[in-house]
């Protein structure tokens, strides 16, 4: 028969779904039964409406059941108390948000909330910034479906849809529950290996946001700094069109994010998106490619059909003296994935689209390496 010890160390490798962290590390195993070949677990969840209950409790049984001399699970699931998050979610920020002021004898005095720090500025997680001059070029589809080619590769991904009047992310991805709130820290919703925050969390889809540059600013750096992000290899970001406050405040915020520039074929949308390139250069940001979307339809008969004129994602590139990373084709596949919540890279993979967001993907792993690198070894204190 298993012992306690036994069933701990096999539900050691169990994360927490969306935390991303083992739940024997963060204190959620709260007791272990063993009654012949039946074996009972407690497990606390952060909070009473834990929209992934059933997954936690799958996982739990899964593992406790694959010991030998188990032959039956139970898995009870309780909620952790208020000082319990609080604890937590201290271990979440983990030195990156909050902390305590202490004095000399080192009792703690309170939260210092002016301690909440960027978890971005000292991280090897490489930002993409996906940007563009004007809207309607589909620049959300192209983040969308970029961020989930990056899982596919097996890559932990984060995404932040900060085009706060036009937020389409949730939707595209799939996503229907806001973020889980753990004291005061929120843990983004997941979904095809994407986690992410958006202001379609907080608003209604056909609720106006209307808000002032301060306040644009303020919601992106809490974006930034109240969610627990864990450690991302790539965080993704949906940026509004154009060139105003957000794009100022990103280069505050990110100053070593990768600008890719999103246009579609005809000259007068490559001429705005060159707007949107030399502004984030102006600000300090690399621009390290460009995405052309919709550049032709396929009809039935297999002919391309460039519907919006040619060149002007090659003509841009070249202006910029950067990479053209791929051409998307006009699918209506595409634009019925982002309406259902499924994205085409997962839905048909082997599609044309599919196969030039799968491409971006590679090259910016294989040919577009980052100049901007945080080293610790290099950090001055």
């Amino acid at each position: 028969m298993p012992t306690e010890a036994d069933v701990l160390e096999a539900l050691r490798p169990v994360e927490d779904p969306e935390i991303h962290q083992s739940i024997v590390d963060l204190g959620m195993v709260r007791g272990i039964t063993i009654d012949g070949g039946r074996v009972g677990v407690v497990v606390a969840l952060t909070v009473a409406g834990c929209p992934l209950r059933t997954e936690i409790t799958r996982r739990v049984t899964d593992a406790t059941a694959a010991l030998a001399g188990v032959d039956a699970v139970d898995v009870e699931l309780t909620v952790m108390s208020d000082a319990e998050r609080q604890e937590l979610a201290q271990r979440l920020r983990g030195g990156h948000g909050h902390g305590h002021s202490h004095d000399h004898d080192g009792h703690q005095h309170g939260d210092a909330t002016d301690a909440r720090t960027n978890p971005f500025l000292e991280s090897r997680t490489r930002i993409l910034a996906v940007a563009s001059g004007k809207g309607g070029v589909g620049k959300s589809s192209v983040t969308t479906n970029l961020a989930v080619a990056l899982a596919q590769r097996g890559k932990r991904v984060a995404a932040i849809d900060a085009d706060v009047w036009g937020f389409s992310m949730p939707r595209m991805l799939g996503i229907d529950r806001p973020p889980v709130v753990i004291d005061d820290v929120l843990v983004p919703p997941e979904a095809h290996g994407v986690s992410l925050i958006s202001m379609g969390f907080f608003a209604r889809e056909d609720q106006p946001v209307v808000w002032r540059g301060p306040m644009l600013h303020k919601a992106l750096e809490q974006f930034l700094t109240d969610v627990h992000w864990g450690d991302p290899d790539y965080l993704v970001i949906d940026m509004p069109p154009g060139t105003g406050d957000i794009a100022l405040s990103m280069a505050q915020f990110l100053p070593r994010a990768e600008v890719l520039v999103v246009t579609t074929p005809q000259p007068a949308a490559q001429k705005v998106a060159q707007r949107a390139a030399f502004m984030s250069r102006r600000v300090n940001l690399e621009v390290v490619g460009v995405v052309e979307n919709m550049s032709w339809f396929r009809a039935d008969d297999g002919k391309a059909y460039p519907i919006f004129g040619e060149g002007g994602g090659q003509e841009l590139a070249a202006d910029l003296g950067v990479p053209l990373l791929g051409q998307v084709p006009l699918v209506p596949a595409l634009r019925e994935g982002g309406d259902e919540g499924r994205p085409i890279v997962l839905t048909d993979p082997d599609s044309e689209a599919s196969q030039a967001f799968l491409a971006i993907a590679e090259r910016l792993e294989t040919d577009v390496a980052p100049r901007r690198r945080y080293r610790t070894e290099l950090k001055i204190v």
